[in-house]
C-alpha cells in the first residue's frame, strides 16, 4: 500500500474552500494516479475522521509567460473531501475560518 502522505500533498485553501469547510468539506491536492478509495484511505488514516464522499478533479495545465519565455504549469489534482455528519472537523483549519 502506498503511503498516506503520498497521496495527500497539500491542502487547497482558498475563498471557496473557506465556504466549504461550514459544510464538512475540505479540497486537497493528491497524486495524480491516485483514485477516489485511495484518497478516502488517506484522508481516514491522517485525520482519524470519517469520510462519506470523495469528489476529484483534474485541474488543466495553465500557459504561463515570464518576459519572452513561455511554457505551461503542470497538471494536477484536486479532491474534495465531504466528512460525515458525525465526525469532526478537521483541526487543520480551523483557522483559517
Amino acid at each position: 500500500m502506498k503511503d498516506p502522505r503520498d497521496i495527500i500533498k497539500r491542502p487547497v485553501i482558498t475563498e471557496r474552500t473557506a465556504d466549504y469547510m461550514s459544510e464538512l468539506k475540505y479540497a486537497f491536492e493528491v497524486d495524480i494516479r491516485s483514485n477516489k478509495t485511495e484518497i478516502k484511505k488517506a484522508i481516514e488514516e491522517i485525520f482519524k475522521v470519517k469520510v462519506s464522499k470523495v469528489n476529484t478533479l483534474r485541474m488543466p495545465a495553465k500557459p504561463k509567460r515570464y518576459g519572452r519565455y513561455s511554457g505551461y504549469t503542470s497538471e494536477w489534482k484536486k479532491a474534495i473531501v465531504t466528512l460525515a455528519p458525525e465526525s469532526k472537523p478537521l483541526e487543520f483549519f480551523e483557522s483559517v475560518e
